[in-house]
């Protein structure tokens, strides 16, 4: 999983920031985003909003005391460390290492380089870091409460303008890079162990979102085919832009979470 998300977050920056196409059909994704409804928008900005220093602080938080109340004191540092190195790696790569070269005309706020997106990397690495810190039985409602939230929280930074596409995604494979570094710590130290238990709520969860992330996906890849070629600066095809995007960011984060869910399936830190 480690080498896997590597290469996409590679892929996905050389070919969404480092090419022209790319970067204009992300741009008109962006001004897609101008025709969601105000409500939508609303949202997405109230949801946005809530993710601050000090909510990313207490979440932190929350999760080292966790891992200290259970005595897995290696755990509550790793768990922490998750999210800490998350937005290390992130700002990172943003702010002092990826350029984003002017392939295309374009003014304002889509100038300067989103890619990965800080707000994703942190939902993710936070759902990541409750799924190795939280006891195996409270696995899956930890994942219906945050691995939902971290989803909505990718799709709304592309309602809200915030990001790309790509950037959600880059964020996805960070937090799965920090995620799979964690778990070989924690293997390493000799505390991982099989469990011998399959919930029926939480496999019904983990379908249900498969579904609604392949589905996501494939009318994600549909909507973006047909904008190819196309005229870009059509307001339809702006939306059929936005849509693509949105559809792709839902899916992705989808698939991101149940892909690290299911390198953790039936085991656990003891």
């Amino acid at each position: 999983m480690l080498a896997l998300a590597s290469m996409v977050l590679v892929a996905i920056y050389l070919l969404a920031v480092q090419t022209a196409p790319g970067q204009a059909l992300e741009n008109a994704a962006l001004r897609g985003a101008d025709q969601v409804s105000a409500d939508d928008e609303a949202q997405a900005w109230n949801s946005l909003g809530m993710i601050t220093v000090w909510s990313l602080a207490i979440a932190t938080a929350t999760v080292g005391i966790i891992g200290v109340l259970r005595r897995k004191y290696l755990l509550a540092v790793v768990a922490v460390g998750t999210i800490v190195a998350g937005q290390v790696i992130t700002q990172s790569l943003k702010r002092f290492i990826l350029p984003r070269p002017e392939l295309v005309p374009v003014v304002g706020d889509f100038t300067g380089n989103s890619f990965p997106s800080g707000h994703t990397t942190i939902a993710m690495t936070v759902f990541v870091a409750v799924l190795l810190v939280v006891p195996f039985r409270f696995r899956g409602l930890a994942m219906f409460v945050v691995m939902s939230w971290a989803v909505a929280i990718g799709a709304y930074t592309v309602t809200a303008k915030w990001h790309r596409f790509s950037d959600t995604l880059g964020a996805d494979m960070v937090a799965l890079i920090v995620g799979a570094l964690a778990a070989l710590v924690l293997f390493r130290a000799g505390l991982i162990e099989r469990v011998d238990s399959r919930p029926r709520l939480r496999v019904i969860y983990v379908v249900a979102m498969a579904l609604s992330g392949f589905v996501a996906l494939a009318l994600g890849t549909f909507i973006a085919a047909f904008t190819v070629g196309s005229d870009l600066r059509d307001s339809v095809i702006e939306w059929d832009a936005y849509l693509a995007a949105n559809s792709l960011t839902f899916g992705c984060s989808v698939l991101a979470g149940l892909m690290y869910w299911g390198s953790w399936r039936r085991l656990q830190v003891r």
